[in-house]
């Protein structure tokens, strides 16, 4: 990799923005904190965008459009610039969520946001899980082929489009834990808890 990412990380008050740009700090990026896109774009001139977030989706999409962040994120995207959702920064990507009601999301990828089941075993999945690799991508170079990430989630994406699938997680059933097309990627993990494996990952985004 040359010279190092310019990495903005999306602050909408969703939570670990502060532990998400330390641990991009320590895999190489520059790294600049933006509560809204005139504080990511003029001067910055980012490379790569990083939307993480811990909470209930319907909130974080009002914030997202509260803040403009929205259309912003659509240009970005459709771009096919370098972007990283990351926990409930990844279930935002998709159409539709249950989490409280009924909210649309961003559609960037098919697919629903869903709950696990209470009956079946413990809500949220917390702790070490594996992630099943199940197609190639860069982000994968040097990992392992079933990496342990860390978890923290009641809710998890099911979705038709196998295509989109990078990696799955079983935890009452198999889900996408990463999903991802060209370079714009998104992990149901948090990679800033996952230790050097999610450092290495970071860096790999770093090199898109």
């Amino acid at each position: 990799m040359g010279a190092s990412p310019r990495t903005v990380v999306i602050d909408y008050g969703m939570g670990n923005i502060h532990s998400v740009s330390k641990a991009l700090e320590a895999a190489g990026h520059r790294v600049r904190i933006a509560e809204n896109p005139e504080a990511a774009f003029p001067n910055f001139d980012p490379t790569h965008l990083v939307l993480p977030g811990v909470g209930a989706f319907g909130e974080g999409i009002g914030r997202l459009e509260k803040a403009g962040w929205i259309p912003a994120l659509r240009e970005w995207i459709a771009g096919d610039r370098p972007f990283l959702g990351i926990c409930l920064g990844m279930q935002l990507l998709f159409g539709e969520s249950h989490e409280f009601g009924t909210h649309r999301g961003l559609s960037v990828f098919p697919g629903e946001v869903v709950s696990f089941d209470p009956s079946r075993g413990k809500v949220p999945q917390i702790g070490w899980n594996e992630v099943r690799k199940t197609a190639r991508h860069p982000l994968w170079e040097g990992l392992p082929p079933e990496p342990d990430f860390y978890f923290v989630h009641s809710y998890h994406v099911r979705t038709s489009e196998r295509s989109i699938v990078l990696g799955e997680t079983v935890y009452q059933e198999a889900y996408p834990s990463f999903v991802g097309r060209s370079r714009i990627l998104a992990v149901q993990f948090h990679p800033e808890k996952s230790q050097r494996t999610g450092l290495a990952l970071l860096k790999n985004f770093g090199a898109l």
